[in-house]
């Protein structure tokens, strides 16, 4: 049973259970317990499983480690401390892991001090970066406390020496759930847990988390299954405990009427105001690119700040080197760094030291992570954290002041955990071959306790066991063997091969190699720069981008080369910076939807400016500027068309330069807005027998064709119950299957990217791929690890389940579709149109081409007023 513990315990309580050595340690660095401890340290004292939610700094670990570190000196003091693993400690991040094995061998110290004799309690890493050498001493003398990943806990699990060890575990702590809930590491984490509860059955759950939703859920996937229901799990949520200094800024008064030179020089004089009136700030871009981009316009601007012999400013993101990423946190913690900016690499608990300020560049596109972001600042405990965000244009306004409401308010965007990934399962399957035999219906058993694989079918099962047994005979031709054997009559599961251990602990982890594609003219060998990966898969044959400058048309694809057509003279369908753009969450964008329908309530009332200002000023938490320039931009769309909102889907059709577009204003967020796209694009091409180029973004997307097309006709002839289908048929021959198919089946194991010591080449994964994709098709167009490649694409990366409600809600009238006509786009449809064609310009000739679009947008809604 999943419930919430509402009355935390007293400070007497957990002082009653304390060895008196941890208790003058704790009282030596802490005044007085925190709310998550007094909510959850009992708990985990109690061997209950508990789910910890807080923000950054509040203390969460040391609220996870409290109850064990006592029981550890309790039982080094009276002798009784074993040779054994006491405590799993799970992060997604190696650096992580290592801050956290400083943070417990720091206090064990201080506490021996305090005792004045050698506790004896030991602390160990292993990752991917351990050596052979600590993997054997930790053999000879195991920790007490176990620290890892996903992927290594799931290698001590198949190793036979290493597995005695963890066969009485009493607590496992999972930190950063959050990070972990929402993708493929945590599927496979959570059959890792119900392996290791299988080991140690009395062991704990412990779950460490930023500020999430829905914890019931994060709660169950953290807990999993026991006879078919959720195992009890307390939920400590101390989500809000930190108070919270948010505003949104704009640079300039007017977001329009301004020259993008000034616009420019207000933005980075700006950030620099605030980073001079704080000691240390972190600014979050939504981009690799923009985050430098950033750094050197700091630099650029004020020299004698940021570009000095020895620089105060440092970037921070993926695509640098490890080096570099640990000499920017070590800085940071020095205290020797005024600003660093990052994209998404520092939004984890990595110890970065004391932030005062968060500056966020533009909308996070999702109330938790703007939380977890902002979080960063001010990390201890009782101290406020402060975040800015800076808006560039006014749909950004509206996105984040409606976001601020949301943070406020405490709603929190829901997150999505994939179930039943195909993939994962054969991996896990073999994985638990190899460290012993298995009844199959005591490993099915086993399975569905996760909560991730709890409505796996009996038939997807068997076809998992039936790849990896080797009865599909002609993949052999493709090099693919029998990883394991399945014993007919009596049941058992078993491991194949002299290699097969070799090749599991080489091969295993659910994270996909990735690299940069080579985009070549067709029909020469002329090589015209790179593309990352990820940028390819959105690709679909005849789609424009950009790439040095010059405009490309994509053609095909061919392992890592990408090929076009250099003589083009459309704009742009995609632009080049796709592939890292963040997602709207579904939930915030409802909540924009929501306030666009009130404004129009209020539009068709004919309320007063005054009256309407009233109420901005009151549902948001802005300031009158910023009130003002919502309220203009609202009415413009009113005056000029109509206002899409959470219960309207706005048509909306124009031509322009001999093209017709049809805008479909369905501010869902960009995963509904992908599937529901290419669901339409699909019905035309069926109904209609035409080709359409589709431009996506959060707020709707736009089909651009020049013969006669019906939009709404093809809208109409999308329905919930077939929605499946006819995606399925859309993305068949897809770019996006292809490379998602090569990911699926290298986590499976059909690809090995490691073999013999020898590491596969990306370029070469993906022309066996190609081959085996092909071959799987073959013996069947539903074959397991096809299946998964589909639904990953389906319901991870984009959103059929909710585009599928989305549809039913059409259907059922809750959601009206209202076709318009104009003869230029709409303020709101012109943000769609340009957000997809922003490449064709450059970003000077943009706040130009911006205040020329809105001059005629003015002269329009002028006479409409007339």
């Amino acid at each position: 049973m999943i419930e919430f513990k509402t009355a935390p315990n007293q400070p007497e309580e957990l002082n009653s259970i304390l060895n008196p050595v941890v208790k003058k340690w704790f009282f030596s660095r802490f005044k007085e317990f925190s709310l998550p401890q007094l909510l959850g340290v009992m708990e985990i004292h109690s061997r209950n499983n508990v789910l910890v939610s807080a923000p950054t700094g509040a203390t969460k670990t040391l609220t996870g480690f409290l109850s064990i570190l006592n029981e550890l000196v309790n039982s080094s003091g009276s002798g009784s401390l074993e040779d054994k693993v006491y405590a799993v400690y799970i992060s997604p991040l190696k650096a992580l892991n290592e801050d956290i094995r400083v943070n417990l061998v720091e206090p064990l110290k201080e506490m021996e001090k305090i005792s004045e004799k050698k506790l004896g309690i030991r602390v160990a890493v292993r990752t991917g970066d351990t050596s052979a050498a600590e993997k054997a001493k930790m053999l000879k003398k195991p920790p007490h406390i176990l620290i890892t990943t996903p992927e290594s806990l799931g290698i001590v699990l198949s190793s036979y020496r290493f597995v005695e060890l963890l066969k009485a575990v009493e607590w496992c702590i999972v930190d950063e759930v959050h990070a972990l809930a929402e993708n493929k590491r945590g599927v496979h984490l959570s059959i890792s847990l119900e392996r290791l509860q299988s080991l140690s059955p009395q062991m704990a759950r412990v779950g460490l988390s930023a500020t999430i939703a829905p914890l019931d859920k994060v709660a169950h996937f953290l807990a999993g299954n026991e006879n078919g229901s959720p195992r009890s799990c307390k939920i400590c949520d101390a989500q809000f405990l930190k108070k919270m200094d948010l505003k949104v800024l704009s640079p300039v008064p007017d977001l329009i009427d301004v020259e993008h030179g000034k616009m420019h020089d207000a933005l980075y004089t700006l950030i620099d105001e605030l980073i001079q009136a704080h000691r240390t700030t972190l600014i979050f871009t939504n981009t690799r690119s923009a985050t430098e981009r950033v750094i050197h316009h700091l630099k650029e601007k004020f020299p004698k700040r940021y570009a000095a012999e020895d620089p105060t400013i440092g970037a921070h993101h993926g695509s640098l080197s490890k080096t570099h990423r640990h000499s920017i946190e070590q800085r940071l913690r020095e205290g020797k760094l005024k600003v660093v900016v990052s994209s998404t690499s520092l939004e984890l608990g990595i110890d970065i030291g004391y932030i005062d300020l968060v500056i966020l560049l533009g909308s996070p596109k999702s109330v938790a992570r703007a939380l977890q972001r902002i979080g960063r600042s001010g990390h201890k405990l009782h101290a406020a954290s402060k975040g800015r965000i800076i808006v560039l244009d006014r749909d950004d306004m509206v996105e984040c002041s409606v976001l601020l409401k949301s943070a406020v308010e405490k709603k929190i965007d829901r997150i999505h955990i994939p179930t039943n990934a195909l993939d994962v399962l054969a991996q896990q399957i073999f994985g638990i071959a190899i460290a012993s035999k298995i009844h199959k219906n005591d490993l099915y058993s086993l399975l569905k306790r996760s909560y991730c694989y709890a409505g796996l079918s009996l038939k997807d099962y068997n076809e998992v066991l039936d790849y990896l047994s080797g009865k599909h005979i002609s993949l052999e031709d493709r090099h693919i063997y029998a990883k394991i054997w399945v014993d007919e009559e009596t049941g058992m599961i078993g491991r194949r091969g002299r290699m097969s251990r070799v090749i599991y602990m080489t091969n295993i982890g659910t994270i996909p190699d990735e690299t940069f594609v080579t985009v070549k003219i067709a029909g020469s060998d002329h090589a015209v720069g790179k593309i990352d990966e990820a940028f390819l898969e959105r690709l679909k044959r005849n789609d424009v981008f950009m790439l040095g400058g010059d405009k490309y048309e994509f053609l095909y694809a061919k392992g890592m080369v990408a090929y076009v057509n250099a003589t083009v003279y459309r704009p742009p369908t995609i632009p080049s910076w796709f592939s890292e753009m963040l997602p709207l969450s579904f939930d915030l964008a409802l909540e924009i939807g929501k306030f666009r329908r009130l404004m129009e309530e209020k539009f068709n009332r004919n309320r007063s400016k005054a009256e309407i200002l009233d109420f901005i000023d009151e549902y948001l938490y802005v300031d009158k500027n910023t009130a003002n320039s919502i309220y203009n931009y609202m009415r413009q769309q009113y005056l000029f068309a109509e206002i899409p909102a959470d219960n309207k889907i706005v048509v909306e059709s124009y031509s322009d330069a001999g093209r017709k577009y049809v805008v479909v204003h369905s501010l869902y967020g960009r995963r509904v807005n992908d599937a529901l796209s290419r669901a339409v694009a699909f019905a035309i091409a069926r109904s209609q027998h035409r080709d359409v180029e589709i431009g996506i973004t959060d707020n709707g997307f736009y089909i651009a064709y020049e013969k006669n097309v019906n939009v709404p006709a093809a809208l109409k002839l999308l329905k919930s119950d077939k929605l499946e289908i006819v995606l399925s048929n859309a993305i068949d021959k897809s770019e996006i299957l292809k490379r998602r198919f090569r990911h699926c089946a290298a986590r499976s194991l059909m690809i090995l990217r490691n073999y013999l010591g020898r590491q596969k080449r990306v370029g070469r994964q993906q022309v066996s791929s190609m081959i085996l994709i092909n071959a799987v098709r073959r013996i069947s167009p539903d074959f397991c690890i096809l299946k998964e490649a589909r639904r990953e694409v389906l319901e991870d990366l984009m959103d059929m389940p909710t585009t599928k409600n989305l549809l039913k809600a059409i259907e059922e009238k809750k959601i009206k579709i209202k076709s318009i006509r104009t003869d230029m786009p709409s303020p709101f449809a012109f943000k769609i149109v340009l957000e997809s064609h922003t490449d064709v310009l450059k970003i000077e000739d943009k706040a130009e081409f911006l205040k020329r679009m809105h001059s005629r947008i003015m002269e329009k809604i002028g006479e409409a007023a007339a």
